[in-house]
């Protein structure tokens, strides 16, 4: 390894300390952050009242017993006329829904177009392992309606939505002219439901000093795909602030939480698929919870408590719609640009986001959409048009690594005529010799680190995309998961107990790639430590992505192979003696010093006196 490339290292070591520096809370963060807990001690103290007040009712007498037989009993406060639980369906050509009498609500949910990874039907919410609902007062008693049976709006058992929008209402009758409604709407080939609560004259059956209404939906999970540990690490609940951008729980362990700003929609997400509640008035004081699922077969546990306003009106109405489909940004963005509804698809941090936004995205979508080719060779395609666009920057790295080795035997020169007690003047020696034949010492490293963002990029853009999901190409089945030629017996800490090839052809281009930088490299005893540590580098990616997307890994392979090929072919039309040539001419010609230069070498001078100073 040269000198440019450990001052390369050097200057990523630097960036990611002034990083983490520039990232720290600051004041105001701070201070929003205490805002954040005061705003939660403020609903806990609100509701801690609103329970000691329904206590304190349920002491007092109730004076409308008389006038109103509705709250002589428990079992009479709504009407249970057929308590039998009925499955009605309301689909269209993407989605299935299974909606029950028994709580009114949505029990089932099948995204048609897709298969799990096992080939059975894709099923976002089961029966049993979701749960949905409103809690409330209602004549001293605290109402869940999950345990009431609605009355359907039709006796049919399938409403298909195809041509016209398909309208069911689920009501919860407190006597003919009061009620709770629940209104489904679905539209054809769509992947968003239209949902609304209706309130209709139920002023003198909720509670009067109810200031709202509790809506809660929970729901386990799925596992979906075939590495659940994997697929795990995309799974959580996500949300988006009316005013701000969106954020997600913890991915990695449970996690408890009250929002205190408004929200406008909430996510539970899987890797690839997701269920968001989006409401039309944004959502104040929601309560999340996440928690890793212990069952098989299952992610997480997610579960969401949502306060409605309640003004005890005659009519009061809360809509809202459900979007259940894929976690494709261009679905995403057809539903809910304006929602920031594709941000939900994590494409990595800000600062290169933007890249897979606007140019891994679109020539994507431009090679799918305008050829039939498999996905693997759209994959390749994408690779040869990125490496095309960065060759002037490969170009430029490699000839700077050249021009540093041609130069290497006159620094060892400099090296042997100052000794190590001497080290100032044999780093102005250096660079005087670097500035004269016109090489700069960091030419090797900045074009690397501008491509950084572009592989860092791509690892979060293979991942999270659908269209890869079930692509099959050579021996890989899946593009989107693990290419598996090979089950182990056992199970090798952090690798697993599957063989992935394209993994392993990745960490073997890797490897060739490195002998190929360092073979004219010097072979001294600090260099070859360092060298072990690069060879170390490729080792640890195989443990790494042996369960990640094997789309990610073919990338990464076939990106280092035209890397190889292209430095073997810039090697055959570079003369190293003809390049020295050039720089021993650049060297004869007087060299404009540059105002960054002179400040160096002023500082130079300076160090250089008070060393002088300190010996006397």
């Amino acid at each position: 390894m040269d000198k440019n490339t450990i001052a390369g290292l050097v200057i990523i070591f630097l960036i990611l300390i002034g990083f983490s520096y520039l990232t720290r809370p600051s004041k105001e963060q701070v201070a929003e952050m205490q805002r954040k807990q005061d705003s939660i001690a403020r609903v806990d103290r609100l509701r801690a009242q609103e329970l000691a007040a329904q206590q304190q009712a349920q002491k007092t007498p109730d004076n409308t017993t008389a006038a109103n037989p509705l709250a002589t009993k428990s079992d009479s406060i709504f009407v249970q006329n057929d308590t039998e639980n009925k499955i009605i369906t309301l689909e269209n050509d993407k989605i299935k829904l299974h909606i029950s009498t028994l709580g009114g609500r949505i029990v089932y949910v099948d995204l048609k177009e897709y298969r799990t990874h096992d080939s059975l039907p894709l099923v976002l919410w089961k029966n049993g392992e979701t749960a949905f609902g409103m809690n409330f007062y209602a004549r001293n008693q605290e109402i869940n309606t999950e345990k009431f049976f609605f009355t359907p709006s039709t006796t049919e058992t399938t409403l298909y939505a195809q041509g016209n929008e398909q309208v069911l209402s689920m009501r919860l009758y407190a006597d003919s002219s009061r009620y709770l409604e629940y209104l489904y709407k679905l539209a054809p080939d769509s992947y968003m439901t239209d949902f609304s609560i209706i309130t209709h004259n139920m002023g003198d059956v909720i509670a009067s000093n109810s200031s709202f209404l509790t809506l809660f939906w929970g729901i386990n999970m799925p596992q979906l795909e075939k590495s659940k540990d994997f697929e795990n690490r995309y799974t959580g609940v996500y949300y988006k602030f009316s005013e701000d951008a969106v954020e997600n729980m913890s991915l990695t362990s449970d996690e408890e939480e009250t929002l205190p700003n408004k929200v406008q929609w909430i996510d539970f997400k899987q890797q690839f698929f997701s269920s968001i509640l989006i409401s039309e008035q944004p959502l104040s004081d929601v309560e999340l919870k996440s928690n890793i699922s212990k069952k098989d077969g299952y992610l997480k546990d997610a579960y969401a408590e949502i306060p409605l306003a309640y003004n005890g009106s005659a009519n009061e109405q809360y809509n809202m719609q459900f979007f259940f489909g894929p976690n494709s940004y261009k679905v995403l963005k057809e539903y809910g640009d304006h929602l920031d509804l594709p941000d939900v698809i994590n494409m990595g941090w800000k600062w290169i986001a933007w890249f897979n936004k606007y140019f891994v995205i679109p020539i994507f979508n431009f090679l799918e959409n305008h050829t039939a080719l498999n996905y693997g060779i759209i994959i390749l395609l994408l690779t040869l048009i990125i490496k095309i666009i960065l060759f002037p920057l490969t170009y430029k790295s490699y000839m700077s690594q050249a021009r540093m080795r041609v130069l290497k035997p006159q620094v060892d020169e400099i090296a042997k005529k100052y000794p190590a007690d001497k080290a100032m003047e044999r780093q102005q020696a250096t660079m005087k010799l670097y500035k004269q034949a016109g090489v700069n010492p960091m030419g090797g490293c900045l074009p690397m680190l501008i491509q950084m963002p572009i592989l860092i990029a791509l690892f979060y853009f293979f991942p999270g995309a659908i269209e890869l999901r079930q692509q099959s190409f050579l021996w890989a089945t899946d593009l989107a998961s693990y290419d598996s030629i090979a089950t182990l017996p056992f199970t090798i800490p952090f690798y697993g107990n599957h063989v992935s090839l394209f993994c392993l052809l990745m960490t073997a281009t890797n490897i060739i790639y490195m002998i190929m930088n360092n073979k004219n490299q010097p072979q001294n005893d600090q260099m070859k430590g360092m060298q072990t540590m690069m060879y170390i580098m490729p080792i640890m990616f195989l443990f790494i992505f042996n369960s990640y997307s094997s789309g990610l890994s073919y990338y990464y392979f076939i990106a280092t192979l035209i890397t190889i090929l292209q430095t073997w072919i810039i090697r055959k039309f570079v003369d190293d003696q003809k390049l020295l040539k050039q720089i021993e001419l650049a060297k004869s010609k007087p060299v404009k010093k540059s105002k960054f230069q002179q400040r160096l070498e002023e500082m130079q001078r300076m160090q250089q006196q008070q060393q002088k100073r300190g010996k006397k």
